[in-house]
């Protein structure tokens, strides 16, 4: 067995997309569910088309997709205890490991940029401690270890740009699978930013919201290029008082929130689904609940399309990508581009 220090050394490295994603097939992914309510991972190629399905247990939500074969993991949607990891050659389910006892997964993941090992956001719902699972990738998943993760409800994590941290998004909110997902700890909420030096395992940073922010709960993220983390909320509060629902940071600053019309927060009622980060520093941002599709350039200036149900957001060809949960995948000039008979999940990943 790995120790904590050998197993999370092994996230040094660039972030790099994988060669094989540029081959051909599959390039993006998300979960769906059929007309049947079964549940699936579609592979989507560059032009919306779908390259594979591979059935689910149940629900998913996000996938992780490894730094140099053509192999991801996609997790069960919270509080889900599975994860399955999927060939994107061929849509074949090539292994599958179930969360720790006591323990339930929050949808998300990522790999080391080495491939040899997995890092998962995980709840021990006993305490309600956020922990980052950690596992072997050399030959299937096996679980070697944990670490705290800084805070509560670990849903996002990716690498730091300069490869060295781990980079936790902290919801704030406890919940526990008895209680499904009930939200139990609303007043008392605190949700921040950690950063994890992957050499040690250690919390080295903590960004949390001012105390009248308490209660935007931070979900998602995103790395820009210039090194920043973009950070998607999604407020807990009365839907009057909605704030800015984005922000950026850098480890030992604070959250910089982006400005926009309060009616536009409003209008997304108060929760942003996904964040994706184009090479040239523009942040875009869905909202399924108000039907938006938010995009800011470096220079302040926000964009918006109405696109029903949209959730899923990645980037290709230096634009969005956007998937509803009515089955369409559009395009980030508001142009549609295919259609498909399911319902997406909130997240598109690209490979």
């Amino acid at each position: 067995m790995l120790t904590r220090r050998a197993a999370i050394a092994s996230g040094l490295a660039s972030l790099a997309a994988p060669a094989w994603a540029r081959l051909g097939g599959a390039r993006f992914l998300s979960s769906a569910r059929l007309a049947s309510g079964a549940h699936v991972l579609i592979g989507l190629t560059r032009d919306g088309g779908e390259a594979f399905r591979a059935p689910l247990p149940a629900r998913g939500h996000a996938a992780a997709a490894h730094p140099h074969r053509p192999h991801a993991v996609v997790f069960a949607r919270r509080p889900g205890v599975f994860a399955l990891l999927i060939d994107c050659d061929t849509g074949r389910e090539i292994g599958r490991v179930h969360a720790k006892q006591g323990r339930h997964f929050y949808g998300h993941g990522a790999f080391s940029a080495d491939g040899l090992t997995l890092f998962t956001t995980e709840n021990a719902y006993e305490t309600g401690e956020g922990r980052i699972g950690i596992w072997n990738a050399t030959d299937g998943l096996r679980r070697i270890g944990e670490v705290a993760s800084g805070g509560i409800g670990p849903h996002d994590v990716l690498r730091s740009h300069d490869g060295r941290s781990l980079i936790v998004a902290h919801g704030g909110v406890r919940t526990h699978p008895d209680t499904g997902r009930s939200k139990l700890n609303l007043p008392t909420m605190r949700p921040n930013l950690s950063w994890i030096d992957i050499t040690s395992g250690e919390v080295t940073g903590v960004i949390e919201a001012d105390e009248h922010l308490r209660k935007n709960s931070l979900r998602h993220l995103a790395a820009a290029p210039n090194g920043e983390v973009l950070i998607g909320a999604q407020w807990q509060g009365s839907p009057r008082a909605t704030p800015s629902l984005l922000a950026t940071a850098r480890q030992g600053g604070s959250l910089r929130w982006i400005d926009g019309p309060s009616q536009l927060w409003r209008d997304m009622r108060g929760y942003v689904g996904s964040v994706a980060a184009g090479e040239d520093g523009t942040l875009f941002a869905t909202s399924p609940r108000g039907g938006i599709a938010l995009r800011a350039d470096m220079g302040g200036n926000l964009g918006i399309e109405r696109i029903a149900d949209v959730c899923g957001a990645a980037i290709t060809s230096g634009s969005a990508i956007y998937t509803t949960g009515n089955g369409v995948v559009m395009s980030g000039m508001g142009t549609e581009i295919a259609v498909h008979e399911v319902a997406f999940d909130n997240h598109m990943i690209e490979l």
